[in-house]
């Protein structure tokens, strides 16, 4: 797809980290953004501070996905571009604990699984749904597209550490999905790819302690450092770009193997 003033795109989570490093990199080439964030704090000032247009939403409600999608389409016109960027999670739980002092046996709090999946999972099939059902209703263009979907998964969907297992269902479910999303719309001309990405710069790890930070950057293959922001944008826009892209999930982590711990 040829990016330009023509194009509309929405990413999500994009007031903060990959999404906002996306939703700079997609500006910088012309393209007029949305940002679906439910930070109200910071979004609004984001937004006016890369000409984008800020969309209060919380991916886990549907009513407010189907609020943003309106008030991002009043603005900006039909996308043709998301780019799921909405996650994270709610602490490490093993499947069941074995406490170390009296041997009390913990199961996993089951409303912290499902809360995660909401947020990961089912928050970005949401915004898939409602984006390609939009997209539907536009032209092809040069290149046959309609429109294209980048979602965010995370290497932990293949090397899930001990405590992990919410995250790792999660973000695997989307890797999961990637190939069944682009067979679906495939007849439509609107592609689907994820990123994987390994250990990134963002501000999940802005509370790290210094040491932390650098011990993770060590055990990077090469190169011997955390991702940047930036780079996952360049990956997704190069998603988005190539026409022959499509059905991909793709890791971009220094050649990084997580050990179960």
């Amino acid at each position: 797809m040829k990016l330009g003033p023509e194009i509309a795109a929405i990413v999500t989570g994009g007031a903060s980290g990959l999404g906002l490093a996306t939703a700079r990199a997609l500006r910088d080439v012309g393209v007029k953004v949305a940002l679906f964030d439910k930070n109200e704090e910071v979004g609004p000032g984001v937004a006016e501070e890369i000409g984008a247009i800020f969309c209060a939403v919380d991916v886990t409600d549907q009513t407010s996905i189907d609020a943003g999608f309106v008030k991002a389409r009043a603005a900006i016109g039909q996308e043709r571009i998301l780019v799921n960027c909405a996650g994270g999670g709610f602490g490490a739980h093993k499947t069941v604990a074995r406490s170390r002092e009296d041997g009390a046996i913990t199961p996993y709090p089951i409303e912290k699984y499902v809360r995660t999946l909401e947020l990961n999972l089912i928050g970005s099939f949401r915004c898939i749904v409602g984006a390609a059902a939009g997209m539907m209703t536009l032209d092809l263009t040069d290149d046959g597209d309609r429109g294209v979907i980048v979602n965010t998964a995370s290497v932990a969907a293949e090397d899930g550490q001990i405590g992990q297992v919410a995250y790792t269902s999660a973000k695997a479910g989307i890797v999961g999905m990637t190939l069944n999303v682009a067979r679906d719309l495939s007849g439509e001309g609107i592609r689907c790819n994820t990123i994987l990405p390994g250990i990134f710069d963002t501000p999940l790890l802005a509370r790290a302690k210094p040491q932390v930070k650098a011990a993770l950057a060590a055990s990077v293959p090469f190169p011997k450092r955390l991702g940047g922001p930036g780079e996952y944008a360049r990956l997704a826009l190069e998603m988005i770009q190539n026409p022959y892209l499509n059905g991909e999930d793709v890791r971009l982590d220094g050649a990084i193997r997580m050990q179960p711990k």
